[in-house]
């Protein structure tokens, strides 16, 4: 035994180091947490497109448990480091890589859109009111309003080429739905009371399945007076959430096309009260939609992407 050193232990591993790698070695990556009425979002700047996520990473980020929780990341990208929407570049600089809480890839998130605005404004990659953003539902004119809210275009309301009248499973009774595109695909279901739908944790039927074959959102409504709704939703890819703008904007449409008293292109738009607050849809003279409503950033920092 050498001089000074303690009784050696034959048969026992050295216990291994407890230290942390260097921060360098890390797979970190900064982060914004922002929501428009309670639909959250990770926001994660990639202006270079240098940092595609992959669907395990978006899984990781959104899970409330394990990682930071969100029902949705916006990835930042220059519009002209996206290939396939590069050409969009000359009208939008940034564009919202939009992704749902399962890794899946959505084509178009309204309250998404507007904390993308929020977040552009906030560490001053915008300087205008007025914003051109791109997504892959198209180009997507914005506006940050003087009351904080903002204002998205999101384009015309349409419907499946489809004479197929898609039911939507609710308990063990089935409902009429109207198919509407926003274009994410929806099926809007009015109902008498939204407590009596029960839990939207899992995705409820909606049937045929050839209406909607890459999933639907489902809305279940109620009309509170004139040009008033309110609605629950399941977000296909994220389960039951506090708001969907896309969702709105159906909803809107939809009861508008229902009720007499549901005037779209009335300068106060349809009132659509959603759990996480209250939106407001319009009808453009060119009939496209507008979602109004706020958006905010509630956190920064890093995150450590699993290895």
């Amino acid at each position: 035994m050498a001089d000074g050193a303690g009784p050696s232990r034959r048969g026992v591993r050295a216990r291994p180091s407890l230290r942390l790698k260097p921060m360098a070695a890390l797979n970190e990556i900064p982060f914004i947490k922002g929501h428009g009425t309670a639909n959250d979002f990770v926001i994660v700047a990639d202006l270079l497109g240098k940092r595609d996520l992959t669907a395990a990473e978006v899984r990781f980020l959104c899970d409330r448990h394990t990682g930071i929780g969100a029902d949705g990341v916006l990835r930042v990208v220059r519009t002209e480091h996206v290939p396939e929407f590069s050409k969009m570049a000359a009208s939008a600089e940034f564009f919202m890589d939009y992704r749902n809480a399962d890794g899946s890839i959505a084509q178009m998130c309204g309250n998404g859109a507007r904390v993308f605005i929020r977040y552009l404004d906030a560490v001053g990659l915008i300087t205008e009111s007025d914003v051109v953003i791109a997504t892959r539902a198209g180009l997507r004119e914005c506006k940050m309003n003087s009351d904080l809210s903002i204002t998205v275009d999101m384009g015309p309301a349409t419907q499946p080429q489809t004479d197929a009248i898609p039911l939507v499973g609710i308990k063990d009774e089935l409902w009429p739905a109207v198919a509407v595109l926003m274009p994410n695909p929806h099926a809007v279901t009015f109902v008498e009371n939204l407590d009596d739908i029960g839990s939207l944790e899992t995705p409820p039927p909606v049937l045929p399945p050839t209406i909607f074959t890459d999933g639907v959102n489902v809305e279940f409504v109620v009309q509170r007076g004139p040009n008033h709704v309110a609605m629950r939703v399941h977000e296909r890819g994220a389960g039951e959430t506090m708001s969907c703008g896309t969702g709105a904007c159906a909803v809107a449409w939809a009861a508008s096309e229902r009720y007499p008293n549901m005037d779209l292109t009335a300068n106060e738009g349809v009132r659509v009260d959603v759990p996480g607050g209250t939106v407001v849809v319009r009808m453009l003279a060119n009939g496209h939609l507008t979602l109004t409503g706020p958006a905010t950033l509630v956190a920064r920092g890093t995150v450590l992407l699993p290895a």
